[in-house]
């Protein structure tokens, strides 16, 4: 009798689990979000394929159906991630994905939606990740996003997203990393989220100067890719100084000037440094050498002028190190061309005197001295 009652027990709640638990709103978003994707974007064996509606979405267990792309809250009524397989779903994203507010996670990375994001996205107020990369969403990033209070990681970089940024995206509290990578962005930084660990804009039409006010407060950002857009200007001596900064990328811009103070206390965690590519003038930043942890430096072809600083080359820290394409004059420190150097880089393109032409260092070859007199209104000296 005791089995007969466990088994009967056992059976009534495997029944439960098997009701339809999922939020009638839930199930109603999950369907519009599925057919708003093109039927033949969808391969027989992907994960949306098996999105069977005759099937409870969070019933337990899937078997067959809703066998990936969604998760559940634990008591079965929710809806809170969808991830998709990347395999090139085509389709827009529906306005109705509002409905979904216990949404935490969502991610269509690496397929081909298009059209606008849904200004709507902003009720999704549970939401911690928004990965939209890799897809074809056009138009610009709705303010609403900027309600998003739980967002920590917002990710719509390879888009076609065009316009400018929002202006209270520093009211993203919550948020650690933000990628915005290879759209059609145009305009000023303004205020950043105070939290930001990672920043990554690159290879977009962004312009302007990179000001203090824009990173004031962010004492835990690790790293920062605003490579190849149009920011001009002075590189103030604030920005190194930051406390958490580690990686920076700065290529491909329009920089005339950079300022480079010595880290307070001697201490700095700045490991590696891209400025090549700008407009940048004057003489090598002889402060870089005190950075304790710096291994990789890039300044090359710039406008510099000048010696290279003899701290570059007794940092025992520095690794690679590209000089290139510049206008510096003199002779090179010797020990970078001891046996036993590990810098490697270049030194080439520039003005120097007595560069080894059987050290790698010195490739390319330096220019033409006819080009470096003109550089220098003159013969150049040391």
């Amino acid at each position: 009798m005791f089995n007969l009652v466990h088994f009967l027990l056992f059976v009534l709640h495997h029944l439960l689990q098997a009701q339809a638990l999922t939020l009638p709103q839930d199930i109603s978003a999950l369907k519009a979000f599925k057919s708003s994707i093109k039927q033949s974007s969808i391969p027989s064996w992907s994960c949306l394929a098996s999105w069977d509606f005759s099937d409870d979405p969070c019933a337990v267990p899937h078997r067959t159906r809703f066998i990936c792309g969604v998760s559940c809250s634990p008591d079965a009524t929710r809806i809170t991630q969808i991830t998709l397989d990347p395999i090139g779903y085509s389709g827009q994203l529906t306005p109705l994905i509002s409905q979904l507010t216990q949404l935490t996670t969502l991610d269509l990375s690496d397929n081909y939606f298009f059209g606008r994001i849904p200004s709507s996205i902003s009720s999704l107020r549970n939401l911690q990740t928004l990965t939209l990369t890799s897809n074809s969403f056009s138009g610009s990033i709705p303010d609403s996003v900027t309600a998003l209070k739980s967002l920590e990681t917002l990710d719509l970089s390879h888009n076609a997203l065009s316009g400018k940024l929002p202006k209270s995206l520093n009211s993203l509290t919550s948020l650690k990393r933000l990628d915005l990578s290879y759209n059609k962005l145009i305009g000023f930084l303004p205020k950043l989220p105070f939290n930001l660990l990672e920043l990554a804009l690159k290879a977009n039409s962004l312009s302007g100067y990179v000001s203090k006010s824009t990173f004031d407060g962010l004492t835990r950002l690790e790293v920062v890719e605003l490579s190849d857009n149009s920011f001009s200007g002075t590189l103030g001596a604030w920005f190194f100084l930051l406390p958490s900064l580690q990686q920076v990328d700065l290529a491909n811009n329009s920089f005339t000037h950079v300022e480079i103070s010595k880290p307070a206390g001697g201490n700095s965690d700045l490991v590696a440094v891209n400025l090549g590519f700008n407009k940048i003038e004057g003489n090598l930043p002889a402060n870089f050498a005190d950075y304790p942890m710096l291994s990789s430096l890039s300044l090359r072809y710039n406008r510099l002028r000048g010696a290279i600083p003899l701290g570059y080359s007794k940092k025992k820290s520095l690794r690679r190190l590209f000089l290139d394409g510049n206008f510096l004059i003199g002779t090179p420190p010797a020990e970078f061309f001891a046996g036993d150097t590990e810098v490697t880089g270049s030194l080439g393109d520039n003005c120097l005197r007595g560069c080894p032409a059987n050290s790698q260092l010195c490739s390319p070859r330096q220019k033409s001295y006819a080009i470096c007199k003109r550089a220098y209104s003159g013969k150049p000296r040391s």
